[in-house]
């Protein structure tokens, strides 16, 4: 009696600690404003106060609403052991709250112990978002930390694999192990159960790999957009609710439980007549819960379905609303004059004009052998068009007459990044913090068009002069469209045209013309390594030796003198030639000759966006000519990734009270939004 009162009374703590403290932080992406009473405001307000009414029973809810760019997109998630009216009030303030700590915000998040809401201008169903990240600790220790500690992330492991092997419509796994002293180890991890297991297991191993403020501690929590995790050393999650919700989800097995203690005798009247009783009432209740499960899967595989058919299937009248008048685009562009040609490709040349409303517009004039029909043209720019990322040139329409093929962009101001870092003058412009936002938002732009885009598009022509920049200087990758556009000789693994530039092709696509997304990380790779040194990926004179930029960075890297590399403009930044150093590392990484040895571009927005993530050493470069080292020899010395962490981060202090449960403490990690 005694054990459940002080039980009881651990749990009133924590509960009191959380009224107390608090325990939400709205948190806003710069991606962009809206203006007070658009149709996207009217939108966001329509969608946020629908979200209560409207939560799934596992606590998931997911809805868009709108169209073309004034499309809102929201999702909310409650913890998996919240019972439905705290989850429906809980959404209901956040919804209230993150529209007050993100006024006219396109993206925001707002991160609760009890719930998360997240609403944007893009597309967020199934991709993961890891970060910002928020941290609370509890401030007390554990009086021997290492073991605890051990013992805290083998069972936060074994969760971690249950909740990423949960099935689309529940995503959470909660245990407790013995650890020093008989002390219990309570923990509950959680995904959004849209994701993916890889997806849900990647997100929740970064959480997992727990901050340095919770080491030694006896409980923390790290919430982030995607999952989130918690750890204490006093029960804290609802046990009942958690076989609730997972008995409506997984059907009971058909073998009959052992029925209740009875007075009667085996044999007799009364025992059948109670044994009759019981099948016939755990029959009902089976099929009923069949029946409910199979209805909501019902619904949900139909609400997918007709999503699938909206994005893929051709609209001809939305694709007209594009289509800009022929005569219209000549005049802006003075009939295509010299004067106003900004650019040179593949395939074509690209004009600034400007519309008679005063916008300004880049046009791209398509060769005239792409062989497609009107239809054909039409469905692929309407696919094109739906792509759209913050770090993407975006496609505004087209224009047709007789052979002639336009394209209408966006119209970017400062050019492109190769008359940046490749100027002796404009390269000072760019000190470290701007080229580190160059590189993560070209890293973020390429995830979103291999992965998380309705078409996967592989760029092939991934280079300096095809990243523009715009007022703010933040990246936007251009042509990345074309690949589709003018792909008809190619399959998903090989092609008989060969477009790109030397110098940043990956070498099975220039010697074989297999290309996939690891030829995109290797022209990747090559921008890296690029924008840190200010050298261009060519042959050029290193003292007697003619090298390429890869042979030297390599040889560098194998000396141990990798920082002589670094663009001069950048090596009075000493604070920051760590960050420098990871991100040549991470460069290494994918232009290494085997495909597979290099990362994904999802593996590659995590190394750049968590300090904490270990690196593998690379191997040698395809285009060095080796000299005599040995590729697995130890890395630069001075430098061991996984001994680095984030200094962008920042933490508070919010009480010094000390209680079992993890306390409103906080850290908040910067981050990048898609």
């Amino acid at each position: 009696m005694i054990s459940k009162l002080l039980q009881l009374a651990s749990i009133f703590l924590i509960l009191a600690n959380l009224l107390v403290h608090g325990g939400a932080q709205g948190l806003c992406f710069n991606n962009g404003n809206y203006t007070s009473n658009s149709t996207y405001e009217i939108n966001l307000n329509t969608l946020l106060s629908s979200l209560s009414t409207n939560v799934d029973y596992n606590g998931f809810y997911n809805a868009s609403t709108g169209q073309n760019l004034d499309t809102v997109y929201a999702y909310v998630l409650c913890r998996g052991d919240v019972q439905p009216q705290t989850c429906s009030t809980c959404i209901q303030n956040a919804a209230t709250e993150i529209v007050k700590s993100c006024p006219y915000q396109k993206q925001a998040v707002w991160l609760d112990e009890f719930c998360t809401i997240r609403y944007s201008d893009e597309a967020m169903y199934g991709i993961m978002q890891p970060n910002p990240t928020y941290i609370w600790w509890n401030s007390g220790n554990a009086s021997r930390p290492n073991e605890f500690m051990a013992d805290v992330r083998k069972l936060l492991d074994n969760l971690r694999d249950k909740a990423a092997g949960g099935g689309s419509l529940w995503k959470v796994a909660s245990g407790n192990t013995s650890s020093i002293n008989s002390q219990n180890i309570f923990s509950l991890v959680q995904c959004t159960p849209d994701l993916s297991p890889d997806s849900c297991s990647a997100c929740l191993r970064e959480a997992v790999d727990l901050p340095t403020q919770c080491n030694n501690k006896k409980g923390c929590r790290v919430l982030k957009p995607s999952c989130n995790i918690r750890y204490e050393v006093a029960s804290f999650y609802n046990e009942t609710r958690l076989q609730e919700i997972q008995a409506l989800i997984t059907p009971p097995s058909s073998s009959l439980p052992p029925g209740p203690s009875s007075p009667t005798t085996p044999g007799t009247k009364g025992h059948s007549k109670v044994q009759t009783i019981i099948i016939v009432v755990v029959s009902i209740v089976v099929c009923l819960l069949v029946a409910v499960v199979a209805f909501i899967l019902l619904i949900k595989r139909t609400k997918k379905k007709q999503m699938e058919q909206l994005e893929t299937t051709p609209d001809i009248n939305v694709a007209e609303s594009l289509q800009y008048d022929f005569h219209e685009i000549k005049a802006a562009t003075q009939d295509f004059s010299n004067d106003n040609k900004i650019g040179q490709g593949g395939f074509g040349a690209v004009y600034k004009g400007k519309l008679s409303n005063g916008r300004e517009i880049a046009v791209k004039r398509l060769s005239v052998d792409s062989g497609q029909g009107d239809v054909e043209f039409k469905n692929e720019v309407l696919l094109v068009a739906k792509l759209q990322h913050r770090n993407l040139v975006r496609l505004l329409g087209f224009s047709m007459e007789g052979k002639e093929r336009l394209l209408i962009y966006e119209f970017v101001e400062n050019t492109s990044l190769d008359r940046f870092i490749f100027d002796s003058i404009k390269g000072n412009y760019l000190d470290w913090e701007m080229r580190y936002k160059i590189i993560g938002g070209i890293s973020r732009g390429l995830l979103y068009l291999h992965e998380e885009s309705r078409i996967k598009i592989i760029h092939r022509d991934l280079k300096a002069s095809n990243i523009l920049l715009d007022g703010e200087m933040n990246p936007k990758i251009a042509d990345f469209g074309m690949a589709r556009l003018f792909a008809a000789d190619e399959t998903q693994a090989n092609t008989n045209r060969i477009v790109g530039t030397y110098g940043y092709m990956a070498p099975e696509y220039a010697m074989h013309g297999q290309f996939s997304v690891k030829s995109d990380v290797f022209s990747f790779g090559v921008l890296i390594l690029e924008i840190i040194t200010g050298r261009k990926n060519s042959s050029f004179r290193n003292g007697e030796d003619i090298e390429d930029l890869l042979s030297l960075a390599w040889k560098y890297w194998r000396q141990g003198t990798i920082k002589d590399i670094i663009d001069p403009a950048l090596r009075d930044n000493l604070g920051s030639l760590q960050d420098m150093l990871r991100c040549i590392h991470i460069g290494l990484l994918c232009v290494q000759d085997n495909l597979t040895d290099r990362p994904t571009m999802a593996s590659v927005v995590l190394m750049l966006s968590s300090f904490t993530i270990s690196l593998p050493v690379p191997l040698e470069p395809v285009f060095f000519t080796t000299s005599g080292y040995n590729s697995k020899i130890a890395i630069f010395p001075a430098y061991e990734s996984k001994d680095f962490e984030s200094t962008k981060s920042s933490s508070q202090n919010m009480s010094d009270h000390s209680t079992e449960s993890s306390k409103n403490v906080m850290s908040v990690t910067e981050f990048h939004p898609r």
